[in-house]
């Protein structure tokens, strides 16, 4: 479609195409040291054993907000990669089933929630702003508020 509406227009289609693939390519560098760090921070993070310290000492207000344990690190990697949540919730699935309470609440909580610190990390860095001023606490609330929801959905189900 696009083909034909540059032959229709006369219109020069493939030097603009080569201008954005090499623009395009310029922001994948730019990025990429950013992605590399997050990627690594999220991998040593899980494999240190400090996912399973913070889930043990967060898990009192878990029970507080009525999160089962087995949930809360699908919101902490929620906030720094998706894979790694999906992987957690892939857990979740293996263990309790997918219409558990634990799966519901992790689908739910998956489906609603943002990857703050990977989106905010890689959109800024690529327009180089330093000062992010609300955008996380307006992230984190926004997260909570998405994993309250899932817990009241949940509480219906």
């Amino acid at each position: 479609m696009i083909l034909l509406y540059g032959m229709i227009s006369k219109k020069e289609m493939y030097q603009p195409f080569l201008e954005g693939v090499q623009d395009g390519f310029k922001v994948v560098m730019e990025i990429a040291p950013t992605l590399i760090a997050l990627f690594l921070a999220v991998q040593i993070f899980r494999t240190s054993g400090a996912l399973d310290l913070l889930v043990s000492v967060l898990s009192p207000v878990g029970q507080l907000l009525k999160i089962p344990k087995d949930v809360l690190p699908v919101i902490f990697a929620k906030l720094f990669s998706s894979s790694a949540a999906t992987g957690f919730l892939l857990d979740i699935f293996k263990n309790f089933g997918p219409d558990s309470a634990q799966g519901v609440m992790s689908s739910i909580i998956l489906s609603s929630t943002e990857t703050c610190f990977y989106t905010m990390s890689i959109y800024f860095s690529a327009v180089h702003i330093k000062k992010t001023r609300y955008t996380l606490a307006g992230a984190l609330l926004a997260t909570f508020a998405g994993v309250m929801a899932s817990v009241f959905l949940t509480g219906m189900h």
